[in-house]
């Protein structure tokens, strides 16, 4: 399921930048930057909405042994961003973003949302790196450990998959707690 997402964000995101480019209006960059921001908008929204003493919460009941924190997922979120951001520049990964487990220092909701607002300002960043010319070049030399990605676009768009993978179950963990998601409200 993770990967046909995956495989249709990125053709949507193919056709939207093609009729954008077409059109002369948006660079490639651009179009990255459009669809970090949508998934920075909903994440953060749903990061705010859950009150500082719910950040501890993990659902108990069913099948979730082992299921991360509330803040747990957003740390684990917002390292991801990190380390895309990083390789979409050719630059290495601090060990806790490869690890996608964020500083162990961070740890209350004000200082989590920093963290995770810095991530979407990170990608930002690195998706207006992105050219027409750079777009699908491999960054690294080879392959680095278990990545299957090696290009700007691909990192991008597996950040903002990833993101909204991880804000589908804030939402449902903001549910579990009567808290309706700030999207839902509208």
């Amino acid at each position: 399921m993770k990967n046909a997402f995956r495989i249709l964000f990125c053709l949507l995101l193919i056709v939207t930048s093609h009729i954008a480019l077409a059109q002369g209006r948006i660079t490639v960059g651009g179009a990255l930057d459009f669809w970090i921001s949508n998934a920075e908008n909903e994440v953060v929204s749903a990061a705010d909405a859950m009150p500082d003493s719910k950040y501890s919460f993990a659902p108990t009941a069913g099948e979730f042994t082992g299921a991360r924190t509330f803040a747990e997922q957003i740390k684990h979120l917002a390292a991801n961003n990190y380390q895309m951001a990083a390789r979409m520049l050719g630059q290495t990964p601090a060990p806790d973003q490869e690890a996608e487990t964020g500083p162990v220092s961070v740890r209350s909701k004000a200082e989590i949302i920093d963290y995770l607002k810095g991530s979407f300002a990170a990608l930002h960043r690195s998706a207006a790196t992105v050219t027409a010319e750079n777009a699908v070049t491999p960054v690294l030399p080879e392959r680095v450990g278990s990545l299957r990605q090696n290009t700007r676009i691909q990192f991008a768009v597996d950040a903002v998959a990833h993101s909204y993978n991880h804000y589908g179950q804030m939402v449902e963990y903001l549910r579990m707690n009567g808290i309706i998601p700030p999207a839902s409200r509208k």
